[in-house]
């Protein structure tokens, strides 16, 4: 990873499509080359999590695509209905496991 000095890049962070990656760690903006994940192979628990989370997304995309379900779901302080969605239906996972 190479530290950019460059004013242009400063505080910047993202891509620049899949051949670079910039980076701003405690103030200082580094350059590395965009990863490649195509020969990692998620292990059994991943795969779990993943699936648990891909449940949790689309109950929460149920919620905020019903205007009455939405209206009435309970908000936590500073989160939308969809991230408070979300939270209740892994803590729901997580008590049942």
């Amino acid at each position: 990873m190479a530290r950019s000095k460059s004013i242009l890049l400063k505080n910047l962070s993202g891509h620049i499509g899949k051949e670079i990656v910039i980076r701003t760690i405690r103030g200082k903006t580094f350059v590395s080359k965009y990863p490649d994940m195509s020969g990692v192979v998620p292990s059994e628990e991943q795969l779990k999590y993943k699936s648990k989370f891909s449940e949790a997304v689309a109950y929460a995309q149920s919620i905020i695509n019903d205007p009455v379900k939405k209206a009435a779901y309970p908000v936590r302080e500073g989160k939308s209905v969809y991230h408070s969605a979300i939270k209740d239906f892994m803590n729901k996972q997580e008590d049942a496991a």
